[in-house]
């Protein structure tokens, strides 16, 4: 009898637990973490190991150290999310330069409250990714080893306010943006004036994607402003079941002054770039990058000569899988000048040719 009656208790203890939900909830809060250190050997051998500072990544010479490292809190449920994350390398040094004290250090601080109980529509306020382009700060993300021209000047994240919504089938993403400029945590003195985005994404069923990005804002102070608008496309196609594409094209415009480069009233400046990836294995890819800078009136990046900046880079790297969690890679990277003037260097001499060679080892955690 005493053996029935633990037997009812037990089924009866099993149908209590069964029924109580609450105890399977996943929990809504996770940590994570990211290290990515380098050595980067750059031929023009810069006697103060500093990079020129159109390299906003990968930009220290012949150095063992860290590009980024952060540790990151997401808290995410049915309505309401957040993530913080604070970080250290050379990454943060040269994004955030302009930023004051603690600020430099932090790489997320958003929350986002969701809008609607039927849509999938959410508001999120506060320092978050880029909306812009297909690289990010996180190498693992990234096909490359070192990024691109294209992403190294242009923003990596943005401080503001977001509306975004997902369709249903999550193949459709439509943002709206209110910044605080462009990639600043803090205004411009005397810059009154927000700065807004958009961003257009489709994702087929075949995890392809096509994306189209704005940004439009005043980089002065209010009683000189210089409107600037920015374009990112780009797509990115799985071709064969190892073999990937990703193009991108970026163009931006912004009010100028008279110079002899001036166009309409209007600086420009353009990049284009193509990157092709291929699986050798479970363990090994690589990937080669083909890209153009253009920008003669010297709006990103500034140069002491009168033709501004215009090269074509080359890259081919190799990434090696030591497990689900930690990579290792390496590359080698050419830029070729395609103006007049040497405007690069190469043996601490003003060339039209640049060489460099990186290798880096990542751990996410």
């Amino acid at each position: 009898m005493k053996k029935i009656k633990l037997l009812i208790f037990s089924i009866y203890c099993f149908h209590l637990n069964a029924n109580d939900t609450t105890r399977f909830e996943p929990n809504p809060l996770k940590l994570s973490g990211y290290i990515e250190t380098y050595y980067c050997y750059d031929f023009e051998q810069a006697a103060n190991h500093t990079r020129p500072s159109y390299f906003c990544s990968f930009n220290r010479h012949n150095e063992f150290t860290l590009n980024l490292g952060f540790v990151k809190a997401n808290y995410s449920t049915k309505n309401v999310r957040g993530n913080f994350a604070l970080m250290a390398g050379t990454y943060s040094e040269a994004n955030l330069a302009s930023e004051p004290g603690v600020l430099k250090n932090i790489f997320e601080a958003n929350v986002g409250i969701k809008l609607s109980e039927k849509r999938n529509f959410w508001l999120d306020m506060g320092i978050m990714p880029s909306h812009i382009g297909f690289e990010s700060a996180i190498g693992k993300n990234c096909w490359n080893l070192t990024r691109s021209l294209l992403a190294d000047n242009s923003p990596y994240f943005e401080s503001g306010i977001k509306m975004v919504y997902n369709s249903k089938d999550d193949n459709l993403q439509l943002s709206f943006f209110i910044l605080n400029g462009w990639q600043r945590i803090q205004r411009i003195p005397n810059n009154q004036t927000p700065a807004f985005g958009t961003q257009f994404m489709y994702t087929t069923k075949a995890k392809n994607i096509l994306n189209w990005s704005t940004y439009l804002g005043n980089e002065q102070n209010d009683s000189f402003k210089k409107w600037r608008f920015f374009n990112n496309f780009y797509g990115q196609w799985q071709i064969k079941k190892r073999l990937g594409l990703i193009a991108g094209f970026d163009i931006g415009m912004q009010q100028g002054r008279d110079t002899l480069h001036r166009r309409n009233g209007t600086d420009i400046w353009y990049s284009p770039v193509l990157i092709l990836r291929y699986q050798l294995n479970s363990k090994l890819k690589i990937a080669g990058r083909i890209e153009y800078y253009s920008d003669p009136n010297k709006v990103m990046i500034k140069l002491g000569n009168n033709n501004g900046f215009n090269t074509f880079g080359y890259s081919l790297n190799l990434d090696y899988n030591i497990n689900e969690f930690t990579v290792w890679r390496i590359e080698g990277r050419a830029l070729v000048s395609d103006v007049d003037d040497k405007i690069l260097k190469l043996n601490q001499q003003f060339s039209k040719y640049n060489l460099f060679t990186t290798t880096s080892l990542a751990v996410s955690f």
